[in-house]
């Protein structure tokens, strides 16, 4: 029988063994992935700028990965004793706490510093006390408005790894909001049933029963409620000088255990988990901001670059009156477009690769590369011969002349304008035309374009710089 025992305890411990170096390994994992995400963003000066903040945040969720700090935040309206449940927690008065409405004004956090051995549980382990706690004490949920309210909640639900709700009755409409906009955060949560003392057992129990099975029976699980008093005031007798007795109200001990095993017990099963995976959520979704920040700029940038380039090659090709150099001329000016681009995202490309992506896109753009090729062909001849014309004519032919050339510049320039979103699209997505066939990629972005808008736009550009 014994022996038989000893298997099974050794099966156990070599379980657990297994399951903490699991643990290690997704954090060291952890750490690695939040360092390579902040080595590579991949920024320019002017990228950064505006993103001061989210960047910091990456790098304190780093910090926090490095220190293997777990964060308690606490939640609650005004009056339900946030602040006293953290005091009791702490072992000492650090949040302020009084009548006035609204203690709390700011988010505010210390250092919580737990030994097993206060919890009065041998079969707790010490493995727990690896990890720092941070608690975060916050104004009541009634003391902003609900739109600042749920940022607020929010924001700081995404960063921590335990949410405290702390209620002192039955819960209100306001209450029961909160606390369904902070579980949607995916985080463990503890409702904190404070100020227990106040209520004769039976009517403590009633209310227990109604908030577990009727109140937050879809948001919170029966073990995740727990019944204390933070600050309880207990009655007692005193005699004065003269034999009167009267009864003073004096602060009683907090009754706190059943919350500090339970957060000791989470802290144990999966604290070093719940850090690590916290913060990777956290720092994916400040990476996600980041990304979609930088791809904004760089899409504006982009635009700038395809804008100017469609002009350069529209006022190119109706300055010069020979069909070879008007060819010539765009091509070279549509190669420095995609040179650009590609430098713009970062992507390596030399003049013989930028030369290859233009013959694939001019491949793929099919017929519409035909008819321009055609019409750039047919308006050089008109506006060649014009050309010649204009001395013999005395400059009768100079308005068909510019007429012709812009026609032909406009063509040309939304042509380019044209292989300028389509390198666009193709540099966003990594040098990589994705799930798509180049054609099917080009196609798309063509049927997008307003090609009458982007001609008018070209066409009113170059005869402003061409008449004036």
């Amino acid at each position: 029988m014994t022996t038989k025992n000893q298997y099974f305890l050794d099966l156990d411990s070599t379980i657990l063994d297994f399951a903490e170096i699991n643990t290690q390994i997704n954090y060291r994992k952890a750490q690695n992935s939040l360092r390579n995400l902040i080595g590579n963003l991949d920024l320019t000066m002017q990228e950064q700028e505006g993103l001061e903040s989210e960047i910091d945040y990456l790098s304190g969720m780093l910090d926090k990965l490095e220190q293997s700090v777990f964060q308690i935040a606490v939640f609650g309206m005004v009056g339900r004793g946030k602040s006293s449940v953290l005091n009791a927690l702490v072992g000492k008065k650090i949040f302020a706490t009084g009548a006035l409405h609204g203690v709390t004004r700011s988010i505010e956090q210390v250092d919580w510093d737990i030994e097993p051995k206060q919890l009065q549980r041998l079969t707790i382990s010490e493995s727990g006390s690896q990890n720092k706690i941070q608690l975060l004490d916050t104004p009541g949920i009634d003391e902003v408005n609900g739109e600042q309210r749920e940022i607020l909640a929010h924001r700081l639900a995404t960063k921590v790894d335990l949410i405290l709700f702390v209620v002192s009755g039955d819960i209100t409409q306001v209450e029961y909001q909160a606390l369904s906009q902070l579980r949607e955060a995916g985080k463990p949560m503890l409702l904190v049933f404070n100020k227990i003392d106040q209520y004769p057992e039976a009517d403590r129990n009633i209310i227990y029963q109604k908030i577990r099975d009727e109140r937050v029976k879809e948001l919170i699980s029966p073990e995740e409620i727990i019944m204390v008093s933070a600050a309880p005031i207990d009655l007692k007798a005193v005699k004065s000088v003269d034999g009167k007795v009267t009864v003073k109200r004096v602060r009683g001990k907090p009754q706190i255990q059943a919350l500090k095993l339970k957060i000791w017990e989470l802290l144990e099963q999966e604290g070093k988990s719940l850090i690590a995976l916290n913060s990777m959520l956290y720092a994916d979704n400040i990476n996600e901001q980041i990304l979609e920040r930088k791809l904004v700029i760089r899409d504006n940038a982009a635009n700038d670059l395809i804008q100017r380039g469609a002009m350069i090659k529209a006022t190119a090709i109706a300055l010069n009156p020979v069909t070879a150099i008007d060819l010539f001329a765009g091509a070279i000016i549509d190669i420095g477009l995609i040179l650009a681009l590609s430098r713009l995202y970062g992507i390596g490309m030399d003049h013989q690769g930028a030369v290859a992506l233009l013959k694939k896109i001019a491949l793929s753009m099919g017929g519409i590369g035909a008819s321009e090729l055609l019409a750039t062909l047919g308006l050089s001849s008109v506006k060649g011969l014009l050309g010649v014309a204009i001395p013999v004519s005395g400059g009768l032919s100079l308005a068909p002349y510019l007429s012709v050339a812009i026609a032909q510049g406009s063509v040309g320039g939304v042509s380019s304008y044209a292989i300028g979103q389509i390198t666009k699209t193709y540099l966003a997505n990594g040098a990589s035309w994705g799930e798509k066939s180049p054609k099917t990629v080009v196609r798309d972005i063509l049927n997008s374009l307003d090609e009458k808008s982007i001609l008018n736009r070209i066409k009113s550009e170059l005869q402003a710089k061409l008449i004036n």
